[in-house]
């Protein structure tokens, strides 16, 4: 028996764990309380961890498909199979990449995703992106020149936060890494500071707030747009120390003139009064921070509302501001320079719908577009990289359909699921305990700056291939290197070429090609931090609250904020457009659950025991109208589908509104989740519209979905 620190890979909030080890088992599991960043913070996720990583659903040897059957081979004879089919596919634009969000929780990824897709050689590359945060990375690249340049509110500082569409009592955050979001909302409180959600359900951290808002699906863009209306109006502009940094801010009261509080009261539900109340305690706050997540994001103007909340953090002087909005610095960052050559989309164009590319990558709701198209370019081979898009993307039936027909699939995940049942291939990477770990991804957006790195906490079996082993294998095989390349030579050559660009005058250390890579990152950081303080620190290492990067964080040709970026002003017009077209009848939205994240989770019995968690939330008042009762099922019927759901009547969602969350589904043949199909609930994408995207980033409209809604 033995005790090894790690940090959760679960979710966002890069816990710290404390595992209890015998033998080749995880036995117990407890939040690491010296825990430099998460203080000993435990959620029922990383309670289960053990439970996860021993699943006996998990594959371990990789599966080849031949006469429809799933066969178990060996590694080399895998490679080997992708490697030669790929020769069927000349023209790499007829091969796609589909790209899920477990990729971003891992040390393989976020060293080796980026390799992997330029190997690929096609345009056509889809990420999970745009079915959640796209319109954020558009907007701050827009405003800021840099895609990841994301200000998080520094809750521990702060007096006022105005959070909307966002649950992150149940989340733990999102795009924004804070563990122990309860604690440290509570905390604020504590000091005499207040908070403010704003969603059409009252959620979790909706029931903890001083005032819980309740708006219209989709209309957080004319809530927001009419917040930065009133801070002109009342003359609540302050700029504080940002005056010097942002270009011409007088004339966004041009651009907001149309959306008085008035003109928005009834589109949104809030009342006038209400609006012009939120705007003076925004104004008024000594320290405040405004945050938008998925209800501002998925939605048919999420880079117009992702805009207008860090204008509104830009007009009330709180952006790079202690107690506002802020930009960590990771210890495998180095600073910036102030300037750059800025953000721009639509470099190319997709071959079906002409959809711009967004960040390298199409919009996921058109890869079922290049699929069945026919034609020069049509895709005919795809690559999953731990993504589930038979159940993430929008009008899944479709997906499901188009999958089946492909040529020739690869995917990399440990689970034989609704996705990869469709694959040729599949390579399981290996449970948590037997990756190393460093969050490459989101100490990005960390409330604090840390550093943790942590080793496997147990070896990796023989026979098993590490995750790291496999994005690189891939890629050696996708730029034509073959099955059987030098791994160890190649990244000798990719480590001398980084450090002579890194102007690095010392041989990085570690035990592993990645390691000696994770090393060099670190030591020429912001800090100078060395894999070998990290190694002998578990608990991670505190390097200080945030603290202001302007303008070295800009990334923009004239070093300022560009707070009126033209294709975000150009939108402006479609937004009034749509203030006069209210939505007709009900509307569906999403909802995040404490236990859940990814569908695999539903394949562990201690997140989804109890109350069924996949049900279709109905205010009582509607309930009364249609016919439904509670803990009966309802029918659901939109554009794209029809299903049949649990009903479960509560007054935490607003009349008009049904909810759902996501990821379920798990009834489909030639899965092996036997958990999760005791617990298959209902996927909601069945319902979704692959129609409804936000043209400036090509992300789905997941929330606001018009449905019909009868008793089945």
């Amino acid at each position: 028996m033995r005790t090894v620190f790690t940090t959760c890979p679960l979710c966002e909030a890069t816990c710290g764990l404390e595992l209890t080890v015998e033998g080749d088992r995880i036995t117990k599991v407890r939040g690491d309380r010296e825990d430099e960043f998460s203080r000993g913070f435990l959620c029922p996720k990383g309670a289960s961890l053990g439970t996860l990583d021993a699943d006996p659903d998990r594959l371990s040897t990789p599966l080849i498909k031949r006469d429809g059957e799933f066969q178990e081979t060996t590694w080399e004879e895998a490679f080997a199979y992708v490697d030669e089919r790929l020769k069927d596919f000349p023209d790499r634009d007829t091969v796609a990449m589909y790209l899920g969000n477990p990729v971003v929780h891992s040390l393989a990824g976020g060293l080796y995703a980026g390799p992997l897709r330029k190997a690929l050689g096609s345009r056509n590359v889809f990420t999970a992106s745009t079915v959640d945060q796209m319109p954020k990375h558009v907007q701050v690249g827009h405003m800021f020149g840099g895609i990841f340049s994301i200000p998080v509110p520094d809750i521990d500082r702060t007096d006022f936060m105005l959070v909307l569409g966002a649950d992150p009592f149940s989340s733990n955050g999102s795009l924004w890494t804070v563990p122990d979001a309860p604690g440290r909302f509570r905390d604020l409180r504590k000091r005499g500071g207040r908070f403010v959600v704003v969603d059409p359900r009252r959620s979790r951290t909706a029931q903890a707030a001083d005032q819980h808002v309740v708006i219209r699906p989709g209309t957080d863009v004319f809530l927001l747009l009419a917040l930065i209306h009133e801070l002109f109006a009342q003359d609540l502009v302050n700029l504080r120390d940002l005056a010097g940094h942002v270009t011409d801010h007088a004339v966004i009261r041009e651009h907001v003139a149309e959306f008085g509080p008035e003109a928005v009261e009834e589109r949104t539900g809030v009342a006038a009064a209400t609006i012009r109340a939120l705007a003076r305690q925004l104004a008024e706050a000594e320290r405040a921070a405004v945050y938008g997540r998925i209800g501002t994001t998925t939605v048919e103007f999420g880079t117009v509302a992702s805009w207008a909340v860090d204008v509104l953090n830009v007009l009330t002087g709180n952006l790079d501001r202690p107690g506002g909005v802020m930009w960590p610095l990771p210890a495998h960052s180095r600073r910036g320079t102030g300037s750059g050559k800025g953000f721009t989309t639509g470099r190319w164009h997709s071959r079906v719908k002409g959809h711009p590319e967004v960040m390298g990558e199409y919009p996921a709701v058109t890869m079922v577009d290049e699929i069945e198209t026919p034609g020069e370019g049509q895709v005919r081979a795809l690559f999953t990289i731990g993504g589930n898009p038979a159940l993430s993307l929008p009008n899944s039936a479709r997906v499901n359909d188009a999958l089946s027909s492909l040529d020739f699939m690869v995917s990399v995940d440990p689970y034989l699921n609704e996705t990869t049942r469709h694959a040729d291939v599949i390579l399981p990477t290996p449970p948590p305990s037997r990756r190393d770990h460093y969050d490459i991804a989101f100490l990005n957006n960390s409330v604090r700056n840390v550093a943790k790195y942590s080793r496997a906490a147990i070896p990796l079996e023989e026979g098993r291939v590490d995750e790291t082993d496999i994005f690189f294998r891939l890629t050696t095989i996708l730029a034509g290197m073959g099955p059987a390349a030098d791994l160890d030579a190649i990244a000798a050559f990719q480590l001398a070429d980084l450090k002579k660009k890194a102007g690095a005058d010392f041989e990085p250390e570690g035990e592993t090609r990645e390691e000696r890579l994770l090393d060099l990152k670190l030591r020429t950081g912001a800090y100078g931090v060395t894999l070998r303080q990290l190694l002998d620190h578990p608990h991670g290492i505190d390097l200080g609250p945030l603290t202001p990067r302007l303008p070295e964080i800009l990334r923009t040709p004239s070093g300022k904020i560009e707070l009126t970026p033209k294709p975000i002003v150009d939108d402006l017009p479609r937004v009034l457009a749509a203030l006069g077209t209210p939505e007709p009848g009900m509307v569906l939205v999403g909802r995040r659950h404490l236990r859940t994240n990814n569908s695999w989770m539903h394949n562990v019995p201690a997140l989804v025991k109890g109350k069924p968690l996949c049900t279709l939330l109905v205010n009582p008042g509607d309930a009364l109208r249609i016919g439904l009762a509670d803990g009966g099922t309802a029918q659901v019927t939109s554009r794209v589908g029809k299903i049949e759901v649990l009903v479960e009547v509560t007054a935490d969602i607003a009349p008009g509104v049904v909810s759902m969350p996501h990821g379920w589904g798990h009834d489909q043949p030639g899965t092996r989740l036997s958990v999760a199909e005791e617990h298959a609930g209902v996927n909601v994408n069945l319902l979704t519209d692959d129609l409804r995207i936000d043209p400036l980033s090509g992300t789905a409209v997941l929330n606001g979905t018009r449905v019909q809604v009868v008793p089945a």
